[in-house]
């Protein structure tokens, strides 16, 4: 998992990853496919929420330094609530959700955008 991980990285080009800023935390939006409930959920860096049977921690959320609400880049780490192993674990991009997306048979997970506060 930690090859997958260092890939994601490589999702975010090397030029952006200089020009970003971190913030306190971040917001993604859940989509339970079997009852049709979309949920916001703000997380700060490095908190953890349930949703469902799975649990999704945010490692750190970041946004370009020029432009703040052009864009947002969350790590991410979700799990199979119990589960040691996560089904996903890497960078998340708003504007390209499909880059690197989780493969999960229920849910949906993509980031929104990240918080100020």
């Amino acid at each position: 998992m930690r090859l997958a991980l260092a890939l994601s990285l490589l999702a975010i080009p090397a030029l952006a990853q200089d020009l970003m800023e971190t913030a306190p935390g971040g917001v993604v939006r859940v989509l339970d496919r079997v009852s049709g409930a979309v949920s916001d959920i703000e997380l700060a860096n490095g908190q953890t929420a349930t949703y469902g049977r799975i649990e999704i921690s945010l490692g750190e959320c970041r946004f370009p330094a020029d432009n703040p609400s052009s864009d947002a880049y969350a790590l991410l780490t979700i799990r199979n609530t119990g589960a040691d192993a996560p089904v996903f674990e890497g960078w998340m991009i708003a504007s390209s959700p499909a880059l690197s997306a989780l493969d999960h048979p229920r849910y949906d997970v993509w980031v929104l955008r990240c918080t100020s506060n």
